[in-house]
Parts: C-alpha cells; sequence; structure tokens
C-alpha cells in the first residue's frame, strides 16, 4: 500500500519560520485537539465516536482535525477491524514517530501541571509494569545534550 503524501512545499527562505522544522511541525500537530487526538490514537482509541466521548470535542472540530491528520499522513481510515460498517482512524508509520513527542510532553506535564500529591494518569511500560525513563536528548554518539550545548544552523 503506497502512502499518499500531502505536497511538501519547497520555498525560498523569507522568514526564520520557513527553515524550522519545529514551525512546519506546528502547522501540522499543534493545535490541542491534533495533539490530544494523536494522544488518544496511542492510547488505542480509533473510531470517530470514540474520539468525540473521549475528548469532548464539538463534531465539527473533531471532523476537521482527524481529516487534517489524514491528509498529512499522521492517520490513515481503514475499514473497522471488527468486520462492522465503521471506519477507524489509524496512525500510520509517519503517526507512530510522534511517540516520543507525546511521551516528552506527558513527562513534561507530569513534572510541572500537577501538584506533588495530585493524582494523574501514568504511561507505563506493559512488558515491566514500570514508568517509563524520562526522555533525555543526546548527541549521535550517545552522550547527553544540554539546552546550552547546542546550537541551531540555519541554511544560507
Amino acid at each position: 500500500m503506497t502512502e499518499t503524501r500531502p505536497e511538501i512545499r519547497a520555498v525560498m527562505p523569507t522568514s526564520p519560520f520557513d527553515t524550522c522544522p519545529v514551525a512546519r511541525t506546528v502547522d501540522v500537530i499543534g493545535d490541542r485537539w491534533s495533539l490530544l487526538i494523536v494522544r488518544d490514537a496511542f492510547d488505542g482509541v480509533r473510531r470517530f465516536g470514540d474520539f468525540l466521548r473521549s475528548l469532548g470535542v464539538a463534531r465539527s472540530m473533531l471532523t476537521t482535525r482527524l481529516r487534517a491528520l489524514v491528509e498529512a499522513g499522521i492517520l490513515s481510515v481503514q475499514p473497522a477491524s471488527d468486520g462492522t460498517s465503521y471506519q477507524e482512524y489509524v496512525l500510520t508509520p509517519k503517526g507512530r514517530e510522534l511517540f516520543t513527542l507525546i511521551v516528552a510532553l506527558r513527562q513534561w506535564g507530569e513534572k510541572y501541571r500537577f501538584g506533588e500529591q495530585e493524582r494523574h494518569s501514568t504511561l507505563i511500560d506493559t512488558r515491566t509494569g514500570e514508568p517509563l525513563a524520562e526522555l533525555q536528548p543526546r548527541s549521535a554518539s550517545g552522550q547527553p545534550v544540554a539546552p546550552e550545548q547546542t546550537q541551531v544552523v540555519r541554511p544560507r
């Protein structure tokens, strides 16, 4: 099965945003509902009605966001796995690569958005039952890297 890809725009840089991978990523998944849809997809939500119930979002907003995520190649639409006439939204390989981003957001939220005694959901490794280790950026050689040890290099 060939993955359909929306046209990737090749532009002459006119602003710092034109060459910034973060800005281009935010264009696709940077709104609240898109990120929460991707989070729910990782949690096993697949059907429109289940997304609707899980998120409490307006039907029209959910429709718009699901369509955009499909067009961006993050989700695909497939016949229901149980043989019913429903459709399911499934993460594509490109969408599955957002797992690290979702884990990073979750870990930041666990650390900074909850009080010390406040209960919250926890992401665990199903093989061990243990929480995931805190993500740490590393260099190509495997060394931990702090923000002050990095630099953005822009094309000329």
